[in-house]
């Protein structure tokens, strides 16, 4: 006689679900519940979520959802870590798209973006040369950005941004993208340098500052 076996919960190890203020993109300033996978297969030279990388407990899908719905806010990012490590994001988003959420995901850039949900809009950062992680941008991903999604570029020197202004070139991501994003390093770079920079090539892109950063410090969690 077969044993009868119960049938795989979907999962995903989650490192932290908080509720704060969206801190960057074009969606910046607005309630946002926030979802961080753990897990990242990167190691930028400024990163500022190290704790992700292996911190974390597994959920189920449904008690992720049911936790974020909690919130009663409209907007929720998936973030990490690098959530397309973890393939059951796709399902979760998909279901937080289901919800009416409207869904934000930033991702590195690193890892294909062609199976997200259309529905989801796509925050994708590409890796500057002082990331140390430039060598790992999976280019082929350009090609599925549509006028939802956004790409950002983290400056810390003028090599980074004039590496970051001929790949916006390049690629006509100003065209292709909802957005351009250029954001500096905290505490690596004068932001006044960026802004002076795009200013005199009349780059078609938007500056940013990490806004949480400003209003906490740089190191709270779960903001």
């Amino acid at each position: 006689m077969n044993a009868i076996t119960e049938p795989r919960t979907t999962t995903l190890t989650v490192n932290e679900i908080y509720y704060s203020i969206q801190g960057e993109s074009t969606w910046a300033g607005l309630p946002c519940v926030f979802v961080r996978l753990t897990f990242c297969d990167l190691r930028c030279t400024y990163c500022d979520t190290a704790y992700a990388f292996y911190e974390g407990e597994k959920k189920t899908l449904p008690e992720i959802t049911t936790e974020v719905l909690k919130f009663d806010c409209p907007l929720v990012e998936i973030t990490g870590g690098e959530p397309l490590l973890q393939k059951n994001v796709l399902p979760l988003m998909s279901a937080l798209a289901d919800a009416g959420k409207t869904v934000l995901l930033e991702t590195s850039g690193a890892h294909d973006i062609s199976k997200v949900d259309l529905r989801v809009h796509r925050i994708m950062d590409l890796k500057t040369p002082g990331s140390g992680e430039c060598e790992r941008n999976l280019w082929s991903n350009i090609q599925y950005l549509t006028k939802r999604d956004e790409m950002k570029f983290v400056v810390g020197s003028r090599e980074d941004y004039e590496w970051s202004r001929d790949k916006m070139r390049e690629h006509n991501l100003s065209e292709r993208c909802h957005a351009v994003l250029f954001s500096p390093i905290f505490g690596r770079i004068e932001p006044r340098e960026i802004v002076e920079w795009m200013l005199a090539d009349n780059l078609k892109a938007r500056f940013q500052l990490q806004m949480h950063k400003f209003i906490w410090s740089p190191t709270t969690r779960g903001v």
